[in-house]
């Protein structure tokens, strides 16, 4: 990986900070606890994900993926994901992850404050295409709606 995809990654991984006093939770629903992020199932089937500020690994995300599957009973669904500042993973990781969303999500949305994240993930995204739709945002509600033709 270049000096510069690299220095991309740091600003992106830094850039990820997110508003946690605007989540919500579903009415009358508990959150799923998970070592990389907490869940819930939203009454519409958009699984909702607070991401954790821990450093992915392959048998985290391995465990997350197994923890996700139980959440949505095997069922691929589409994720809202409110983004945290975490550590850059290892090479293999990403690789692992990169294959391991389609099997469990039909798109995902992220929701992180404006600012250098959009710009790198753009960036990002120019030179090789994500496994499945994928689009950022700086609100939750239009994550949302655009999340619905995923369903």
């Amino acid at each position: 990986m270049t000096f510069t995809l690299r220095l991309l990654l740091s600003y992106f991984h830094d850039g990820l900070l997110t508003n946690f006093s605007q989540m919500k939770n579903a009415p009358n629903t508990s959150l799923i606890h998970g070592e990389i992020a907490d869940y819930y199932l939203d009454y519409n089937g958009i699984l909702i994900s607070y991401s954790k500020n821990i450093k992915r690994t392959i048998a985290n995300i391995a465990a997350n993926i197994e923890l996700v599957k139980s959440i949505t009973q095997n069922k691929k669904v589409p994720l809202l994901i409110y983004l945290s500042k975490s550590p850059i993973p290892s090479r293999e990781t990403q690789k692992f992850a990169t294959t391991q969303l389609p099997l469990v999500y039909t798109a995902m949305a992220m929701v992180a404050k404006p600012g250098l994240a959009q710009l790198i993930m753009t960036l990002l995204f120019k030179f090789k295409a994500p496994p499945i739709p994928m689009k950022n945002f700086t609100n939750d509600n239009e994550a949302k709606a655009w999340l619905n033709q995923y369903l």
